[in-house]
């Protein structure tokens, strides 16, 4: 959905780690955008870092000021997702949620009540694509 390329200057290991500490380790196009750790689907963007890209939650769209500051990413006008950081967003800005934070099979960085409850529904949503009921099946084929 939002794979785009990002056409900044050239990656440096400064980028790199910032990248890595920021959540930018998702696996690049043509890979499908899934989670590597629930392979829940999740939408894809590239970020300032030259090639490296990042995994947020789809569908997620929250006021910013509502979500603890390095955790509020916004899509540039270019199309890349970029980490606010520790900026103040501006009044009514949107921010999506890097799905590292909400993923149910990593260790969770912060106790914020709001992550939790969507970590939980992650793993009722992965547990849904794996965990089919050993009696399933199709009616009247025996």
């Amino acid at each position: 959905m939002g794979d785009t390329e990002s056409t900044s200057g050239p990656d440096s290991t400064d980028n790199a780690f910032r990248a890595l500490l920021e959540g930018a380790t998702a696996p690049r196009p043509p890979a499908p955008p899934d989670c590597p750790f629930c392979d829940l689907p999740q939408d894809r963007y590239a970020t300032h870092y030259e090639g490296h890209w990042v995994l947020l939650e789809p569908r997620i769209i929250v006021p910013a000021h509502t979500v603890p500051p390095r955790r509020r990413w916004i899509i540039t006008s270019d199309g890349a997702a970029m980490n606010l950081w520790d900026a103040e967003p501006l009044p009514g800005t949107q921010c999506r949620i890097v799905h590292r934070t909400v993923c149910p099979y990593l260790q969770p960085d912060d106790p914020w009540p709001w992550t939790t409850a969507l970590r939980q529904e992650n793993e009722r949503r992965s547990l849904r694509l794996f965990d089919l009921p050993e009696d399933w099946g199709l009616p009247g084929t025996g």
